[in-house]
Parts: C-alpha cells; structure tokens; sequence
C-alpha cells in the first residue's frame, strides 16, 4: 500500500509536510535508496555536496527547482535544510500479511517491532535505526495518533527507513492479533514487567514500544503475551523510548544471533 502527500508551494503548514526530505543527509539517502522523487528544491550557489546531489538528481532526470534560502527556510518550517529538500513519497507502506511474506521467503523467524503512538520524529528515526542495526524483520507504525515516515524520521534514522520494511496500519490490536495468529510471541516493553534480560526471544517475536508519557496502551498490554521490564538503578525512573527500544532489541539480537 503506498501513500503520498505532495508539497503544496502555496500553503505555509506550521510544520513541514510529511513528503519533505529536508538536508543533504535525508537528500543523499532518498537519491541512494531509488526510490521516486518528485523534485529537489536547491539554492542556487551550490558546494560539493550539494553539486554531488544535483549530478545524481539530473542523472535520474529529477526536476530540481532553483530555490533561494527565503522559500527553502519556509518549506523547512524551522528544519534545517542545508540548502536542498526534496519531495518524494513517505515510504512504500505494507501491510502486516505483507511483512510476515517477506520474511517467510527469507526463511527466517519474524522479529517485528510495534511502535505504539511514537509522536517525536526523532525517536521513530532512531528506533528504526536500532530496529536496522539489531536485525529487525519490519515496523509496525498506526496511522493515527503517530507520527510517520517523513523527512526528519528518515534523518534521524540515517537513512535506515530506506532499508527497512514498515507497515502502517488502522489498528494496532488488530495487527498483533494477526501476529499472534501465525505464530509471533508478543513483548511489551513495559516498567514493572519481569526484566528484559530474563525472557526468551529465540522464536518469533514483536516488542511493543510505547509514547514516552502514555507508554504502551492497556490494550495492547493486554494482548501482549509477556511484559519485559527495565531495572533501573539511579533516581530518574524511566528512559527515552528510543534508547529502551534498542536495549531490548539488542538483547533479543544477541539471543537470536548466538
């Protein structure tokens, strides 16, 4: 399932648009994945790597528009921009049968990670980089109440959103039931659940990552098969979702992998 949201030159959003690329990394990745690009807005008085992005955007024959830094800094609604953003689709969307295929053909145990009602950009981007980098099979995003795939997710992911598969659905309960109906075990990443480091995640699995105020929703506690837990030992209770994320999904790559 793909989904696109096209820039729109006459209306001043208060935040950037979700089909924005904004900076020379998020350009750079964008160029290098293959992936569609409507345009590339770029300043005129270009350096090497803005020269490099305009070789590589001419050779896939991209329309570049010539853009002084008033129009980019508008498009950019406070982003950093760099001198180049670029208009393409989010990402290529799957469902969640679509995801369990791909890893059926690879021959392996599914590993998913659920990210349940993640509204910073930066914390999807940096768990989807941990999710790359820790052997993760797919994301599962919702499309409501969350943020999705968009300029500053895939900077702070570097790059990793071009690479990974995600899944952004109308329900999350719904989609772990369909986990759980071929054979996927279900972790919450939850305070006050058994510690992470005691479970066993060899098999199948999915680990649900929750907002940093809310956490993970009661439903999908409740849905979840086990609760994994985060000791923690100084006098702030609670870690940055991100940062919890790649603890576990390290822990289950290291159970997984040995």
């Amino acid at each position: 399932m793909k989904e696109k949201r096209s820039f729109k030159p006459d209306n001043r959003p208060e935040a950037p648009e979700e089909g924005l690329f904004i900076g020379r990394n998020a350009v750079s990745e964008l160029l290098k994945s293959g992936r569609e690009i409507d345009k590339i807005y770029m300043r005129s008085e270009a350096d090497g790597v803005l020269l490099s992005i305009r070789a590589k955007a001419l050779e896939r024959k991209i329309p570049i528009v010539e853009s002084d830094i008033r129009r980019l800094d508008k498009m950019a609604c406070g982003g950093v921009h760099q001198g180049v953003i670029a208009v393409a689709a989010e990402t290529d969307y799957l469902s969640v049968d679509e995801l369990l295929s791909l890893v059926a053909e690879k021959g392996e145990k599914p590993f998913f990670l659920i990210c349940d009602s993640i509204n910073d950009p930066h914390n999807l981007g940096a768990l989807i980089r941990s999710a790359n980098c820790a052997g993760v099979n797919g994301v599962i995003i919702p499309k409501r109440r969350a943020v999705g795939v968009n300029g500053t997710v895939a900077k702070s992911s570097a790059g990793a959103v071009f690479a990974m598969p995600i899944a952004r659905v109308p329900n999350l309960a719904s989609a772990v039931k369909t986990l759980k109906e071929n054979g996927v075990w279900i972790w919450a990443v939850e305070a006050g659940g058994k510690p992470y480091y005691d479970h066993d995640y060899k098999g199948s699995c999915a680990l649900i990552l929750g907002s940093e105020g809310e956490g993970v929703s009661d439903l999908l506690k409740k849905e979840s098969d086990f609760i994994a837990g985060i000791p923690m030992f100084g006098s702030v209770n609670s870690l940055n979702v991100s940062a919890a994320g790649a603890i576990v999904m390290f822990e289950a790559a290291k159970q997984r992998n040995n």
